[in-house]
């Protein structure tokens, strides 16, 4: 598993699952022939798009950035359409690291679309039950409202079984919350109304955690948005600021879908000065 230190904050990746979506909507207007050219697409028209949590380790606390996409959850025609190769890793990741599921004190879900989301439950008998039974679910207000009354076009991605058994868990907020000493997670909307993302600042160091803003290296034009965004001039001007933020910081981009790489850090002009790229898994 990679890890980064950032200040005093342990990332450490999981191994959340694996989906493949298509590059056209994953790009939206922009034209293949450009962001071809910066991120491999199969025969399909699909774009590997890992799902992978990160595990933040600060101040004695582990927290959770999104959950992965579960086990069980997809029927075999989704399986097909999300191109899922791979199921979640999660309590075996953990194991791994000394921990179980109910070591997690809190998970902070930037959204709440099934391939985030799946991973807070999974069924047991003839019901789903929470997985991080003793965690704390951090999620906007916005995107708690309409994980639970979507609308025509949401109906797809919010997922009644990723919400139920976790209702009492979760905290939702307004604009901003400081979950610890310098590790915020902040509403931007943009890819869905409820959209967030995750800042820690700590001195010198920090890291931006961009989830579908920016899910992957490829997407680090500010124009460069997702169809899948239901609100994509949001997404832009968002992403506009915390690009300019992020550079003048040389802060770590962190990401949750990226098959590439974990992390980038880049300078004051956008240009790459470190990376942690993924490896690939070996069996244990």
């Amino acid at each position: 598993m990679e890890k980064l230190q950032v200040g005093r904050a342990t990332l450490t990746w999981l191994r959340g699952g694996v989906t493949h979506m298509d590059g056209g909507a994953m790009f939206g207007v922009v034209p293949k022939a450009l962001w071809s050219k910066k991120y491999p697409v199969n025969d399909k028209n699909q774009i590997e798009l890992r799902t992978d949590p990160i595990l933040l380790q600060i101040d004695g606390k582990n927290l959770l950035i999104d959950s992965g996409i579960g086990i069980g959850k997809f029927t075999d025609k989704q399986k097909r359409n999300y191109g899922v190769l791979e199921e979640s890793f999660i309590e075996q990741s953990l194991i791994e690291l000394g921990l179980t599921v109910a070591d997690i004190d809190g998970v902070l879900m930037t959204h709440m679309h099934f391939d985030h989301a799946c991973g807070l439950t999974v069924k047991e008998g003839d019901t789903y039950q929470s997985v991080f039974k003793n965690a704390v679910i951090y999620t906007t207000e916005t995107e708690w409202a309409e994980m639970r009354n979507p609308n025509i076009r949401s109906v797809n991605t919010y997922w009644k079984e990723n919400w139920e058994a976790i209702k009492e868990q979760v905290h939702p907020f307004s604009k901003q919350m400081e979950i610890l000493d310098g590790l915020r997670i902040i509403h931007t909307g943009g890819h869905s109304d409820g959209h967030a993302i995750v800042y820690f600042q700590d001195g010198d160091d920090s890291f931006l955690h961009m989830a579908d803003i920016m899910p992957t290296h490829a997407h680090q034009n500010k124009l460069w948005a997702l169809a899948y965004d239901d609100y994509p001039v949001t997404s832009v001007h968002e992403k506009e600021k915390w690009m300019a933020t992020g550079y003048a910081n040389k802060t770590w981009y962190t990401f949750y879908h990226d098959a590439f790489y974990r992390a980038i850090k880049f300078n004051e002009d956008g240009e790459k000065m470190d990376s942690v790229e993924k490896q690939e898994y070996t069996e244990s």
